[in-house]
């Protein structure tokens, strides 16, 4: 279906109606704030080795890991002036008129968070973060990514004293967080509407949660540029940039 002006009034229906309403998504909503994307075309794959970042690689060379962390780090977040955009607005206006229970997100950067949404589901973890991997305390990741760039490699935990700190993303080779991924299938199994936005659909276990609220009779709303292996399942289709469509959308619903 269109991105017109009647589709964008029967979806924002749907959305009203719905008793639970879960939202997705993916790179193609951080990439509006000037994220850079991971595996598209120039992305940060295509100029840093991915297996540079696998848990193997962390558990064998901790230090050469952060320093090549170090670089990433800049490399996505290289831009001062990164910020939430409209998409991320949107959703969490839509969560604070409570059409919107949840975001489950496959980004990594917490505009979510800083955009206002309170209900939100981390299934890549937060490079926002960082984690000790013998006592679990968890810091900020600006201060451990300045002690690394500042020479320590690989940082470690002041509160036990002794555990290597990773920072608290999903890594090559990892499984996903078992708790966050639960919660997202049951959010998912729940849902009248589900609203994915910016994600192509091809990574899993991802692309199976809107498709398991389908099976299971939600309303499937997708955003995204492109067609994804669900466009023809989906009861709204649009195909526009998620920081013009969303915010149509979130009006709509609560007009």
């Amino acid at each position: 279906m269109s991105d017109s002006d009647g589709a964008i009034t029967s979806a924002a229906t749907a959305i009203r109606e719905a008793d639970s309403v879960v939202a997705m998504t993916g790179a193609g909503v951080s990439t509006a704030s000037g994220i850079p994307d991971f595996r598209g075309d120039d992305g940060l794959w295509e100029r840093h080795d991915p297996m540079d970042f696998h848990i193997d690689r962390f558990r064998a060379d901790p230090a050469g890991f952060w320093e090549d962390r170090v670089d990433l780090q800049a490399a996505i977040f290289d831009d001062a002036a990164i910020g939430p955009n409209a998409a991320h607005e949107s959703l969490a206006a839509l969560e604070a008129a409570g059409h919107l229970d949840t975001v489950i997100t496959q980004n990594i950067d917490g505009l979510h968070q800083e955009a206002g949404s309170e209900n939100v589901i981390e299934i890549h973890g937060s490079a926002a973060r960082a984690v000790c991997r013998d006592c679990k305390h968890r810091y900020d990741a600006d201060p451990v990514i300045e002690r690394a760039r500042d020479g320590e490699l690989p940082p470690t935990c002041e509160e036990c004293g002794d555990g290597t700190l990773k920072p608290d993303t999903v890594l090559f080779g990892e499984q996903l967080p078992e708790h966050a991924l639960m919660k997202s299938h049951a959010k998912a199994q729940n849902a009248d509407a589900f609203i994915v936005a910016g994600s192509s659909l091809t990574v899993e276990p991802a692309a199976s949660l809107p498709r398991e609220a389908a099976t299971r009779g939600a309303t499937l709303v997708l955003v995204n540029l492109e067609s994804t292996p669900l466009s023809d399942q989906a009861d709204f289709d649009f195909r526009a940039d998620v920081t013009e469509a969303l915010p149509r959308l979130a009006d709509a619903v609560q007009s």
